[in-house]
């Protein structure tokens, strides 16, 4: 059920603009000002994944992380960065390209220079489609032995990514494997990639253990887990058909990130369980919402009033979807209208819709409903027609039913020899034999009955129809 739905978008957003520069004190412009300033407030958003770094949290973490020697990019090199920015800035990414190839390795010689150009390219690739070439580029960021720690830590997440990306599993398991083991701070979205590519690679338990942790510690801070993470851990519950779990994480999405999507996946999982009254409720709310829209979604939506004992809700939504021309006017579709009115005992709407059906198809079973209608609003003579018309076309479940309605018409008509006849075929099942046999004694007795009245002279109605 869950094949179709999407677990979560795989969180890009980290894959940022590059690191900032150090430039020399003496670019004083006021467009280096600019891409410096521009620079640093991307740098929480270069391959940090969503809460990785909180500003105070980090300073703290990487509090005892041995210093290491401040390191600049030369003049040259940051005319090269800074003329690579702007043709970033107008997405010119071929010019950048070549831009930032054409620093390396003379005007961006040191170790630090040539890791803030890897990075920048690793950035260019990105935005170029170019991702095996960005992995490669974020590679020898990390190979870099002047690349900062931070930086180098947080290029093994966007790597990571990067496999996402190529639907590579393993080497993103991998990568962020590393990422987590040398990350000062780990955050939960690193968490539940982790644990998405562990799902990908059938690791499931380990997945949903690390999904589970997430979401525990999470709501524990007394935060609301992202959208994709419940949506992850809802598709391997529903996977080990731990149906009441489903249930319970559905109603926090309903709760949080209301979308018709997860009411509609709410009936279905009621259903799994057999709680009738759940699922039609959900499916109600879908209703109610407009998104029921096709024939098979309303027609099985009025199935469940027919379950839950609301014939007329059933009837009405048919009917609804009839005129709106949704439903197709088929002998079938007729049929259960008809049905639907009949056990909300409106006769005359059931008649109308049964009487269409029956034009419609050449089965039994419809005429044989449509006699019992006519039976009900004491049309006895169609009923009659209608009963024979069912035996004559066959294909009847119980036959000894219809010879019932067929008996009880004509004994409403006074054919008390006719009906004594139908109700001998009826008895022939042993399912209508008792019944029928009280039948045959009563049209019996009746019959005599009503013969003395008129050998004393009384006016009385003989058989209309046979």
């Amino acid at each position: 059920m869950f094949n179709n739905l999407i677990v979560g978008k795989l969180n890009l957003s980290s894959i940022e603009e590059p690191n900032a520069l150090c430039f020399r004190r003496d670019i004083t412009s006021k467009r280096a000002s600019f891409f410096v300033f521009l620079a640093l407030a991307l740098v929480f958003l270069l391959f940090v994944p969503n809460e990785a770094y909180a500003e105070k949290k980090s300073d703290k973490k990487y509090a005892n992380v041995k210093t290491q020697k401040r390191h600049s990019v030369g003049r040259k090199c940051g005319k090269k960065l800074e003329k690579s920015q702007d043709e970033m800035e107008v997405e010119q990414w071929i010019k950048a390209e070549s831009t930032l190839k054409g620093a390396l390795p003379k005007v961006c010689g040191s170790s630090y220079e040539k890791s803030q150009v890897w990075n920048y390219l690793a950035y260019v690739f990105y935005s170029n489609g170019k991702i095996s070439q960005a992995i490669d580029a974020y590679k020898k960021v990390i190979s870099e032995p002047a690349t900062d720690e931070r930086t180098r830590v947080n290029s093994y997440y966007s790597i990571a990514q990067l496999f996402f990306v190529k639907e590579n599993y393993s080497k993103a398991a991998q990568f962020l494997e590393k990422w987590m083991k040398e990350s000062t701070v780990v955050g939960a979205d690193g968490k539940i990639l982790l644990a998405q590519a562990y799902y990908q690679l059938n690791r499931k338990k380990e997945a949903l253990n690390l999904v589970n942790r997430t979401i525990k510690n999470w709501e524990i801070k007394g935060k609301v887990p992202k959208e994709n993470w419940w949506s992850l851990q809802r598709v391997m519950y529903y996977e080990k058909n731990n149906y009441a779990e489903v249930v319970v994480i559905l109603k926090k999405l309903i709760k949080h990130y209301s979308r018709v999507t997860y009411w509609k996946q709410l009936g279905s999982i009621y259903g799994e369980l057999n709680q009738d009254l759940n699922q039609l409720i959900s499916t109600e709310v879908v209703y109610l919402l407009g998104d029921i829209k096709k024939e098979k979604e309303l027609l099985g939506f009025a199935s469940l009033f027919i379950a839950a004992d609301a014939p007329y809700l059933a009837a009405r939504v048919v009917d609804k979807g009839i005129s709106q021309g949704v439903i197709e006017v088929t002998a079938k579709n007729m049929e259960f209208l008809g049905y639907s009115w009949e056990l909300a005992q409106n006769g005359k709407k059931a008649r109308v819709s049964l009487e269409k059906a029956a034009k419609l198809s050449d089965q039994g079973k419809i005429w044989a409903r449509l006699a019992n209608v006519y039976l009900d609003i004491g049309a006895d003579a169609q009923a009659v027609q209608a009963a024979r018309m069912a035996i004559k076309k066959g294909g009847l479940r119980r036959s000894d039913v219809t010879n019932m309605v067929l008996g009880n018409a004509q004994l409403n008509l006074h054919c008390y020899g006719s009906a004594i006849k139908a109700f001998r075929k009826a008895a022939k099942d042993k399912r209508s034999r008792k019944s029928a046999n009280q039948w045959i004694q009563y049209a019996d007795k009746e019959n005599g009955r009503r013969s003395k009245l008129r050998q004393v002279g009384a006016s009385l109605a003989g058989c209309v129809h046979a």
